[in-house]
Order: structure tokens, then sequence, then C-alpha cells
């Protein structure tokens, strides 16, 4: 056990920065889900607290329970523990496909274990990058170099776990991993032609792929024409956005003072909850919430370029970069800057595998930072 926990070199203290503020926009996401949730709760459930306490009990507990193990538990490992832990990871995403699949809102992402619901796509946010830093910081440095021994595996890989989130389907989610990996592959030491590739066939697969399927060809259409899409038909979602965000001024209504919440904004616990944020808080608000982003997406770049170790160091960067793109799609779809997508705003939006992973991932960041 102290092997697996302790590192022979010994460490630091972690980056205290990037914990404070991990931990106050947790706290910010659990004050704001008690209030975007609350008539939500009480018209589905009668309990104005029920999303609240589904958040603490199966996100918050277990997330904190991860970030304390990852914490402590010597980065090193994960490199060791990489490939096994991809292929779990993959193992619970083809269980999505089984009768332990749930269905819900036009996808089936979630796997029900009992009482609990599990969103197996979630796990790979981490495990994957995981694996990509792992495999980029082996002993092959022709990993990132070679067309046969680095691209074409790198591309294979990706494909595939791609694909088993496609057939879900969740796009964004596809999105925001294998931008991230493609990030960690560049910050390996890649040749840009197999980035400027990369790019390329994903443009041209996500336009395939928005061709044969009619609600993303409407989504993007109706992103190209928000002047002209019926506000009370399929431009209603970002309309409804738009108002929670202007009604919120400069100062916001106060908290817990949405009146959008009820029963005009769609998903207020979920994607929608940033116009939320922008009403009850207002601009202040919302630049408090989008610096306290930026911090931590800042200091995890500085832990990353003080880490020493290759491996170390891709982790930090594909990790802050999951968070940091899942973010920004999710600001900037509600307002209105990018197509709608419906991908959750981390640590803030309702859903507790969500959270938990989150959680676990910015332990394996304070772990790196007690040792860069």
């Amino acid at each position: 056990m102290n092997k697996l926990f302790n590192n022979r070199r010994g460490g630091h203290a972690p980056d205290h920065v990037f914990l404070w503020t991990l931990g106050i926009l947790v706290v910010f996401g659990i004050l704001m889900l008690s209030s975007a949730s609350s008539d939500l709760g009480k018209i589905k459930f009668d309990d104005t607290f029920f999303y609240l306490k589904h958040q603490i009990y199966y996100g918050l507990l277990p997330g904190i329970a991860g970030f304390l193990f990852a914490s402590f538990l010597y980065y090193k490992r994960w490199q060791t523990m990489a490939l096994y832990l991809l292929l779990v990871s993959v193992g619970m995403l083809l269980l999505v496909f089984t009768p332990l699949g749930m269905h819900s809102g036009g996808a089936t992402r979630w796997i029900n274990i009992g009482p609990v619901s599990l969103q197996p796509a979630e796990l790979l946010k981490l495990t994957f990058i995981i694996y990509m830093a792992a495999w980029l910081s082996g002993k092959r440095t022709k990993r990132q170099t070679s067309f046969t021994e680095g691209y074409l595996p790198f591309l294979s890989i990706s494909g595939f776990i791609a694909l088993l989130i496609v057939l879900q389907p969740a796009t964004t989610t596809v999105a925001v991993i294998m931008m991230a990996s493609l990030i960690v592959y560049f910050m390996s030491g890649a040749k840009f032609k197999y980035i400027a590739m990369t790019v390329v066939l994903g443009f041209v697969a996500l336009a395939m792929l928005v061709a044969i399927t009619p609600y993303r060809m409407e989504r993007v259409k109706n992103y190209f024409r928000q002047d002209k899409v019926d506000v009370l038909g399929k431009g209603y979602h970002l309309e409804q956005a738009k108002i929670a965000i202007g009604s919120g001024g400069a100062m916001g209504v106060g908290f817990g003072q949405s009146t959008t919440k009820y029963k005009f904004l769609p998903e207020p616990i979920g994607d929608s909850i940033f116009a939320v944020v922008a009403e009850e808080l207002g601009f202040a608000g919302s630049i408090l919430l989008i610096s306290l982003y930026i911090l931590l997406f800042t200091r995890g770049l500085l832990i990353a370029s003080r880490c020493k170790d290759k491996f170390g160091q891709l982790a930090v960067i594909g990790i802050i970069s999951v968070v940091a793109i899942q973010t920004f799609i999710n600001i900037g779809a509600i307002s209105g800057i990018l197509p709608l997508t419906g991908v959750p705003l981390p640590f803030i939006s309702y859903g507790g595998t969500a959270l938990a992973i989150f959680l676990t991932m910015m332990g394996v960041v304070v772990n790196i930072s007690k040792h860069a």
C-alpha cells in the first residue's frame, strides 16, 4: 500500500491556488444548482432539494472520495494502469448497448447498476487522456514522428473510441475528448502535418455526421439563421437563454430569484445553468465564474510547465484541455456563439458521474503538482 501511494523521492505541498480555485468552483456549483433545480424538483418529485441531494450523494461525495484517492495516489501509477483503465472504460461503454443501457432524451448514454446510473463516456474523459499521455511518453520516440508507428495507431484508437460514443449518440462528448487528445498528441512533439490531417478528417467526419442526422442539421441551420428562427419553436431554447442572460443586467436579479427557470428555460440544471447564473448574479457573477475557470486552467498549465516528467506533463495538459474545451463549448453555445450542444458546464451543471469524474481528474493534477 505504501508503494502505491508514496513516491520514494518525496514531494512538496500541492498548488494551493489550484486547490482553492477548485474548491470555490465546486461550492459555487452546489449553490447554483440548489437555486436552478428548486422549482423542477418541486414539480417532478414534490421535493425542492431532490436534485441537490442527488448531486451531493451521487456526484459530490463520490467525487471527493475520487479526488482524495487521486491526490494521494502517486501519479506514475496511472501510467502503469493506463491500458487496463482504458479497457475497463471501453467495456463499460459497450454495456450501454446491452439491456443494462438506459434510454433517456433520445440517447442511450447510461448504464443502470442497482439504484445508480452511470455515464461511461464521462469516464473516458479521464482514462483515454491518461492512456494517450502514457502511450506518448513511452520509450518509443517514433510515436511522434512515424506514420505507421505513431500517427496510424493514434488515429485508429481515437476513431474507435469516437465511433462508440457517437453511436449513443454523444457527439459533443466526442468533440471534447478528441480535441483534448489531439492537443496531447501535438504537445508530445507530433508532426504538424499529422495534426492538420486529423483536423481535416475531423471536420469531414463531423460534416458527414451532421448531414445524415436531421436534428444535428437543424441545430446548425438554426445557428446560422438565429434572427429568422421561430423563437417559440426551434429557436425557443436559445431565445430563452438569451432572455435569461439579458435579464440579469450588471448585478443580477438576486440569488434564487430567476424567473426563466420556472417552466421557461429548457434544461436549467443542465446545459442552460450558465444562463441562470447570468440572470441571478448578472454580468458580474458571470465574469466571476469565467475568471475562476481561467484561473483554474492557467494554474493547471503552470503545473504542467513545472513538471519535468513527460507523462505528468501530458496528463495535466490533457485533463485541463478537457475541462477548458467543455467549458468553452457550454458557455459559447448557451450564449449563441456556438450551436446548441447539450454539453454540461463542468462543476456546475447537474450530473453525478460528470462531477465525480471531474473531481477525480483534478485529484490527478493535484498529485502531479506535489511532484512538479
